[in-house]
């Protein structure tokens, strides 16, 4: 048996769980969800009904950074655990504050009493204040670590709510480390476009990439 990763292509929960199971090496069943039809076994495996969802061998995790964790502790090839404890608040500060900004600006229809600008604006805080913390590359040095590839998936993701507008007002650090993410052989081994996954379907090995059936 194989791991079983439930994935949303599009979603950046989704994409940092398989960046870091990509980077690692892990082998795990990669089954893509439809949020508007989720699939009987994956609402049986996932307490949240989120993705990302990890079922391995019965044990479930459903929090992104937990699957993260649990990737790279089996392998952490490039070393992404080695970072600062801050990166740990870093974290956290994006998926709160930031989050509920890009959230609040991206699907700003479903906030009436808030105005976008003021949302988008604050979301630029937290961006902005990256751009010196970027100047070796990345944000705790010339290598990324755990910090980088959990907050990136979401700078993508308010970056492309106007992206013109973005790189007009991101500074050259920020864009750049936006830009080699975007380029880099490691995103594009995260998005393959697969169909939804339905029992009985042929099992989908990702391991770093796609294998082809029968490897």
């Amino acid at each position: 048996m194989t791991p079983i990763l439930y994935s949303f292509r599009r979603c950046p929960y989704a994409m940092r769980a398989r960046l870091a199971v990509s980077v690692a090496d892990v082998e795990v069943e990669l089954r893509e969800i439809v949020l508007r039809d989720k699939a009987p076994a994956f609402l049986e495996a996932s307490p949240s009904g989120t993705a990302p969802c990890l079922d391995d061998y019965g044990e479930v995790t459903d929090e992104s950074l937990d699957i993260m964790t649990w990737a790279l502790r089996q392998n952490d090839p490039d070393g992404w655990l080695n970072m600062p404890e801050a990166g740990y608040g870093l974290i956290d500060e994006a998926d709160g504050p930031f989050k509920k900004a890009l959230d609040q600006t991206k699907y700003h229809t479903r906030y009436p009493d808030l105005d976008p600008e003021e949302s988008r604006a604050r979301a630029m805080v937290f961006l902005t204040g990256l751009e010196a913390q970027l100047a070796r590359g990345f944000l705790y040095g010339p290598k990324p670590t755990l910090a980088d590839m959990a907050i990136l998936p979401f700078v993508r993701q308010f970056a492309f709510i106007n992206k013109a507008r973005f790189d007009a007002d991101a500074g050259p650090n920020l864009t750049g480390w936006l830009e080699a993410f975007l380029q880099s052989d490691l995103f594009s081994s995260i998005m393959p476009k697969l169909p939804k996954w339905t029992e009985g379907d042929a099992p989908t090995i990702f391991k770093g990439t796609i294998a082809a059936p029968g490897d």
